[in-house]
């Protein structure tokens, strides 16, 4: 058997009674990023990539799926459901259909981007859109949950959080070392948490540098934010579940969490594409996005930097549509300088 749970399972809460239901998910490349690194103004080897688009579905989400469906099946759930901007959806859905289990998912009415929807429907999820945003959507799962006995397994659920940390124990294996920095994006704020609560866990400190975006930014304001608006759908949330959790990991390690906008997003979602090879979801690039920023005013934190990149970049493909490729035709058969 393969996956996180059988990698790491003296670390995490299960036992011989707990059947796991795994796709393979975690074991995630750490690339080298000295493209990135040069533009923050800082030397090469000191910047990495966290590619947790490398997972199953697509996402982070697996990490904690995992175990949440593996605990839910444990607990004797008929059905799990979630509220989602669209990651958490989709790999409910895949690790429900592998379990066995009903998935319900609630979203936001026109705000889940293609790629996962897609995902979602195809792994056979119950789908209930709702007229509003994220938060209002996990209010209602929240509440379904409680009158039907379904397990939600949303970053509210313990489980999720305790999957997700093992990201951390990666990142120290393939550096052979804590990293001095590590930069993430944060919306529901649930991964920042279950980062830090690993690397504490492993008895290391980096800095931790939450990047919310602009429009959708409760953490750095102080104070939820009703209407969340930003092009980078998986961190649209105004009011983050794991708030606490997320200030207890700026604070204990000495971090911050910072803002970007669209603009600044979709501009690392470009160079990682065009100048790092590697295709992540524009919400991912916010955690480059702020390490960028820093570097422009020369405040890039010395030491070595991992900055996760949360998701595929084909989880939105609408986003490219952004971008005028440059296109030459020629008829066949004819002729082309390059």
């Amino acid at each position: 058997m393969n996956g996180l749970i059988a990698r790491w399972h003296r670390r995490l809460p299960v036992t011989a009674r707990t059947p796991i239901v795994t796709l393979g998910e975690g074991n995630t490349p750490l690339v080298q990023a000295d493209r990135v690194a040069k533009a923050a103004g800082l030397p090469p080897a000191s910047v990495f990539l966290k590619i947790e688009g490398a997972n199953p579905t697509g996402s982070f989400k697996d990490r904690g799926m995992t175990l949440a469906i593996s605990k839910a099946l444990e607990a004797g759930a008929t059905g799990v459901l979630c509220a989602s901007t669209g990651n958490t959806s989709a790999s409910a859905a895949a690790y429900a259909a592998r379990a066995g289990l009903r998935c319900v998912v609630f979203l936001p009415k026109g705000k889940v981007a293609a790629g996962k929807l897609s995902q979602a429907v195809m792994h056979g999820a119950e789908i209930v859109e709702v007229a509003g945003n994220f938060d209002q959507a996990l209010v209602m799962a929240g509440e379904a949950a409680k009158t039907k006995g379904f397990a939600l397994v949303n970053s509210s659920n313990p489980f999720r959080i305790e999957g997700q940390k093992t990201a951390a124990f990666e990142i120290l294996e393939q550096l052979g070392r804590a990293p001095d920095n590590h930069f993430i994006p944060v919306g529901n704020a649930g991964n920042i948490t279950a980062y830090w609560k690993g690397y504490k866990e492993s008895g290391t400190a980096p800095r931790m540098f939450g990047w919310q975006a602009a429009g959708a930014a409760p953490l750095v304001s102080g104070t939820p934010v009703t209407n969340p608006t930003t092009l980078a759908t998986a961190i649209r949330i105004g009011r983050p579940v794991s708030w606490d959790g997320a200030i207890a990991a700026r604070d204990e390690s000495g971090g911050m969490i910072g803002k970007v906008t669209d603009a600044d997003i979709l501009a690392a979602y470009r160079f990682l594409a065009s100048r790092e090879g590697v295709f992540c979801e524009p919400s991912s690039a916010a955690s480059v996005a702020g390490l960028l920023k820093l570097g422009r005013t020369g405040k890039a934190p010395s030491g070595i930097s991992v900055c996760v990149l949360t998701g595929n970049g084909l989880k939105d493909p609408g986003i490219t549509a952004r971008f005028t490729p440059k296109i030459r035709r020629v008829k066949a058969g004819g002729k082309i300088r390059l």
